[in-house]
């Protein structure tokens, strides 16, 4: 049986508000992994196309996981194009962890274990393809402190963030509501 703490996260998925733009839906969960998960996917548009999308799943095992260190594990994925110049900057892998370390500590997102990689990639496009810009892409995992005390909502904000500075659009503060319209 799922803990009380997993039941919470879940339910607190249902809650949270995400910023316009964001189109977020429930997708289904690797299976062998852990008995339990729960995950999203979801896209960030700038109004005419999307500029953001990514990834987020909870696993849960009651038993722990050694690996994990503890019995929640945290996984996601999130990618943006960039413009040619920012794919050659020799800092940007750098750059773009401390989006999610920051995201994480912003939104106080409680966790141990962060492991992931920043792949940064520039490819030639030609033909039809020749418009094709470059990419940066996160991919990372961490065990959450999940119990009475800390929820997973602090872990959805983050992802939000993270998603939201890949894509080169700046979080907004806690408390702040973005405003209909033109965001450019």
């Amino acid at each position: 049986m799922a803990s009380p703490a997993f039941r919470r996260a879940v339910a607190e998925l249902s809650t949270m508000t995400w910023r316009p733009g964001m189109a977020v839906q429930e997708i289904g969960t690797p299976q062998r992994i852990a008995p339990y998960g729960v995950a999203i996917s979801g896209d960030l548009s700038d109004g005419t196309e999307t500029i953001g999308t990514g990834r987020l799943i909870l696993l849960h095992d009651p038993a722990g996981n050694e690996a994990w260190e503890g019995d929640f594990r945290v996984v996601t994925y999130v990618r943006s194009d960039l413009d040619k110049e920012s794919v050659t900057d020799p800092l940007l892998p750098e750059v773009a962890w401390s989006w999610l370390t920051d995201a994480l500590t912003d939104q106080g997102a409680r966790h141990h274990s962060l492991a992931g990689t920043v792949t940064v990639s520039f490819g030639q496009g030609f033909g039809q393809l020749s418009n094709r810009q470059s990419e940066a892409e996160i991919r990372a995992s961490w065990t959450p402190f999940l119990d009475a005390k800390f929820g997973f909502l602090p872990h959805l904000r983050a992802w939000q963030d993270l998603l939201l500075r890949i894509s080169g659009r700046p979080p907004l503060p806690n408390g702040v509501v973005q405003f209909p319209g033109r965001h450019d």
